[in-house]
């Protein structure tokens, strides 16, 4: 397993509410099935932080396209890396 950080941007905002509902809901079937460790957006709404647990890149690539703000472009992918954290996120 490999934990990545990826970072997203806003981009149109009308779009974006319209699709955040399932987003959300498809976010939490990431969670429930252990791919998803956090998520948020940022407090002033310009984008969002989200950990992902996957086998690889390849598989990270796959989740993204299946996300719904995917196909409605109200984003884009600022950043997409492997992390290697120090102190894991608990609960």
């Amino acid at each position: 397993m490999a934990t990545f950080a990826v970072q997203l941007k806003f981009t149109d905002n009308d779009r974006r509410m319209a699709v955040r509902p399932a987003h959300r809901e498809y976010l939490g079937e990431l969670r429930d099935a252990g791919k998803l460790v956090a998520a948020g957006p940022f407090a002033d709404q310009t984008g969002a932080l989200l950990f992902y647990d996957v086998a690889d890149e390849a598989e990270l690539r796959d989740i993204l396209a299946k996300d719904p703000y995917t196909p409605a472009d109200c984003c884009e992918v600022v950043l997409l890396t492997e992390w290697q954290p120090l102190f894991p996120f608990t609960n």
